[in-house]
């Protein structure tokens, strides 16, 4: 709902109609989004009209970029030891399987 609000404001009818839901399905979804504070609604006759309210999301994605290098740097650290360990298990399992001396297998 809120990638269709992003290209402009929506009656409810429209918003519920690509998903497989009732008006009033659709409608307390939206009454979820409004009180995440993402869509306002605004009622023009008797026609109840959404538009995107994105501020809440700048909130969210400036708490991400804040945490960005720690996560980028914990991931790469576990990329590392995931790499190390494979190394390790294939050199392990190429030295198990290379027959010794004297071994008649």
């Amino acid at each position: 709902m809120l990638g269709n609000l992003a290209r402009g404001a929506l009656k409810v009818g429209e918003l519920a109609a690509p998903f497989d839901m009732s008006l009033a399905a659709a409608s307390k979804h939206i009454k979820v989004l409004e009180g995440a504070g993402l869509v306002r609604r605004s009622i023009e006759g008797r026609t109840h009209v959404c538009r995107l309210d994105a501020r809440p999301m700048h909130a969210g994605v400036e708490w991400m970029r804040h945490y960005e290098h720690f996560w980028i740097d914990r991931l790469d650290v576990l990329e590392k030891l995931l790499r190390d360990e494979d190394a390790a298990t294939a050199a392990h399992a190429k030295h198990s399987s290379t027959p010794t001396k004297g071994d008649d297998s």
